[in-house]
């Protein structure tokens, strides 16, 4: 029988919140259990970040140089450079500016706090795991919760403040609202108990 992974942009970033819940409930337990969340939540903020900057046609969440060159192509009826995705720093620094205003209603992120710095933290750790060199490497965990609280905040601005996320499947919208909400009740508990034993 034939199976098919079907999914879109909006999916992707709902599926890794949900994984960034299943995950998190996990890592009081084993602690090794964070290099697996941190994975997971790069792929909810950055899913979320292209969602809010997708507007009618997706070039926001391109590099600017590709975006001039797409748009270009279209104009003069010629064929179009191979899309890419923006860096993950780069889809962060447009959150914060007027690319984001696709709408009337439409926000920039505003970060408060240790939000930003977070952000940067999460992509530095990420590309960490993820580009592995052979090394025996030990990473102190006591501020992930904090850092992934900031995170998941954000998370929650582009999905419901922004005002750039259309909801167009039944049920998303309320899988990303208990995800987040599961998520943000066991960082909760992980940073009373990080401060509870420094």
């Amino acid at each position: 029988m034939d199976q098919w992974i079907s999914t879109d942009e909006l999916e992707e970033a709902c599926s890794a919140v949900e994984m960034v819940a299943e995950v998190l409930g996990g890592v009081a337990a084993d602690c090794y259990r964070w290099r697996w969340a941190i994975l997971a939540l790069h792929a909810t903020v950055q899913g979320f970040m292209v969602c809010a900057l997708r507007g009618g046609n997706g070039l926001a969440a391109m590099p600017d140089v590709v975006e001039e060159k797409w748009l270009q192509a279209y104009r003069n009826g010629t064929e179009r450079p191979a899309e890419k995705l923006d860096s993950f720093l780069n889809l962060y620094k447009k959150t914060k500016s007027k690319r984001m205003m696709f709408f009337v209603h439409s926000r920039s992120f505003a970060p408060q706090g240790s939000q930003g710095t977070s952000i940067k933290k999460l992509n530095a750790l990420r590309n960490e795991f993820t580009h592995f060199l052979p090394r025996s490497w030990s990473l102190e965990v006591g501020d992930l919760p904090r850092i992934a609280a900031d995170c998941i905040d954000f998370v929650r601005f582009l999905a419901f403040e922004s005002g750039n996320i259309l909801w167009y499947r039944d049920g998303q919208r309320e899988r990303v609202q208990r995800a987040i909400g599961n998520a943000r009740e066991v960082l909760v508990a992980l940073e009373a108990e990080a401060k509870g034993g420094a």
